[in-house]
């Protein structure tokens, strides 16, 4: 499995592609932004989009989508708790002061338990709401260990603000300890914004999680 994290749009939204290297199916996770350098990546990994998914619909993860959604083909998807975020993107841009990114058709079927496939890549989806009604975190496993992408739900020594809107703090405390924090310590963690972590680290170091 080959996977390649890096930051994308105006808030440094972790943009992460996985590619099965020997179907060269691909899974793209939280296209906040800069549709060309996202395609560039794509195309110089020889890979075929096969799914499009979002940690949550903040207007910094789904900058890209629509472009990328028309580039590939692939279907687009998040959780249906939070299409009413995806419904607001001009609220949203208006409150960050940033232009309204363009939309497209967006499937609500990132449910607990699915799993998102691509050639020999099964992504495992997990609800952990609390940043936002709909925020999903995903694993997924190889020989090379397992690595979680937590969205803005859990960062390095950090947790997702809770302040707008659905947002609920007993929520977002909640699922990290019930569905993050039970996971393997040895789970590399890819956060929506700054720096990886582990589920170990985090657990043993994180203030929030220790107050």
């Amino acid at each position: 499995m080959q996977i390649e994290t890096f930051p994308t749009g105006p808030l440094g939204c972790n943009c992460s592609l996985l590619v099965d290297p020997v179907s060269k199916g691909a899974i793209v996770i939280d296209p906040g932004g800069d549709f060309d350098e996202i395609r560039a990546r794509l195309e110089r990994a020889g890979a075929q989009v096969a799914a499009i998914v979002h940690t949550h619909t903040h207007i910094d993860h789904v900058g890209a989508t629509a472009p990328l959604q028309r580039w590939s083909g692939a279907a687009a998807r998040i959780h249906e708790a939070d299409r009413f975020l995806y419904d607001m993107l001009p609220i949203q841009a208006a409150f960050l002061g940033v232009a309204t990114p363009e939309t497209c058709e967006i499937d609500g079927d990132l449910n607990d338990g699915a799993i998102v496939k691509a050639g020999g890549l099964d992504l495992h989806v997990l609800h952990t709401p609390g940043h936002t009604p709909g925020s999903v975190s995903f694993l997924i496993e190889s020989k090379a260990g397992a690595v979680a992408f937590t969205g803005d739900t859990l960062f390095r020594r950090g947790i997702g603000r809770t302040d707008l809107w659905g947002g609920d703090s007993q929520a977002i405390f909640s699922s990290i300890r019930r569905k993050l924090l039970t996971l393997d310590p040895s789970t590399r963690v890819v956060t929506g914004h700054g720096p990886s972590t582990t589920i170990g680290e985090e657990r043993d170091r994180n203030p929030f999680l220790n107050a």
